[in-house]
């Protein structure tokens, strides 16, 4: 069996729709687990996502989860999320779908290094960077 690494993003009870919002912008296939599936209905945030796990027709994994209880939500600003290449359409898709209702730190634009490049923080709280690389000359 090979590897992969992928982010895992908790939410402070708002995962499903986190994840929901990341399928709308990616696609793929979508399973998600409560507390509840795992504790029976009485766990206490039984209906709070324990385990999500997003992967795409592109190879994108993205696995997210409510903080357990008890546990602090601690989000920080020392990780982005960078998807990059060379479909140009495909990543101007996703990066309108990320920063719409977020907020646009670089805007989507050419850069002095010949790709275009932008980073936002989508509505979540999750900042992300898209690169579409030039094609080599």
């Amino acid at each position: 069996m090979s590897s992969r690494l992928n982010p895992y993003i908790s939410f402070d009870g708002n995962a499903r729709q986190a994840a929901e919002f990341y399928q709308d912008v990616f696609g793929g296939n979508l399973v998600l687990s409560t507390y509840g599936d795992f504790g029976g209905p009485d766990a206490p945030e039984a209906d709070k996502i324990m385990h999500a796990m997003l992967e795409t027709d592109r190879g994108f994994t993205l696995m997210l989860a409510d903080v357990p209880p008890g546990m602090e939500h601690k989000p920080g600003n020392t990780m982005s999320v960078s998807v990059s290449g060379d479909d140009a359409e495909a990543l101007r898709g996703y990066w309108e779908k990320l920063s719409a209702g977020g907020t646009v730190s670089v805007p989507l634009e050419k850069q002095v290094w010949g790709d275009t490049f932008g980073a936002c923080v989508d509505r979540f709280g999750v900042s992300w960077m898209v690169n579409i690389s030039e094609p080599a000359a």
